[in-house]
């Protein structure tokens, strides 16, 4: 957890050539527009000022990289954006963004679907506890309120997601934490895929994904 804290404290999460700034105008057109759009918990997550957009897009960036889905997805998890549960043990964060196309453009109705370890690195694989998915919201955004992923052996601290636009076939991939020791020893980390984190009133991740 070291690692994550120090990641809220410096912001490093910002790996990217600095002449990506497109995404962030978005971000500002759907933030302006949010509130008639979305109830006070969706006006929230993009409330926070010094929350900055993970790497930009620009017309014809390429895609979010794909992942490998791992052993332990679980296909018709429920419909919802609250997956941390009463008494359930970890720190809470909220996982938000923006679903684009290459062209920038919102992708309004994109099917994004979390899982991912608890506070201990397990997995429920009998049920849907840390497991979800939503429909991304007019202006492309989505949101999940859960805790951070405990570590397990072999892997770095991560969420898997897959995100579909109506129609289109599924990007299956993996955000990680910025500043974890055990990024540079797990094999498939991929620092694309970094989150943008900030530590204001509440812990927030924040990831961008531009669908093909």
């Amino acid at each position: 957890m070291a690692g994550l804290l120090d990641a809220c404290a410096s912001r490093e999460a910002m790996v990217y050539d600095t002449k990506w700034k497109r995404r962030g105008v978005i971000a500002g057109l759907a933030a302006a527009t949010v509130g008639s759009l979305m109830p006070d918990e969706w006006q929230q997550a993009f409330a926070q000022e010094d929350m900055a957009p993970t790497p930009s897009c620009d017309d014809g960036d390429e895609p979010t990289p794909a992942q490998t889905e791992g052993p332990y997805f679980t296909p018709n998890s429920p419909e919802r954006s609250q997956l941390q549960e009463e008494g359930m043990t970890g720190t809470p964060i909220v996982l938000t963004g923006l679903v684009l196309t290459r062209s920038c453009a919102p992708v309004e109705g994109a099917l994004i679907e979390l899982w991912h370890a608890n506070d201990a690195g397990q997995y429920d694989n009998d049920g849907f506890r840390l497991r979800g998915h939503q429909f991304t919201k007019r202006n492309g955004i989505y949101r999940f309120a859960t805790i951070v992923p405990g570590l397990y052996p072999g892997r770095t601290r991560h969420f898997h997601v897959k995100i579909q636009a109506s129609g289109k076939s599924v990007l299956t991939t993996q955000f990680y934490f910025p500043n974890e020791p055990g990024n540079e020893g797990d094999g498939i980390f991929n620092p694309a895929l970094l989150l943008n984190i900030t530590n204001g009133s509440d812990l927030t991740a924040r990831f961008d994904v531009i669908l093909a």
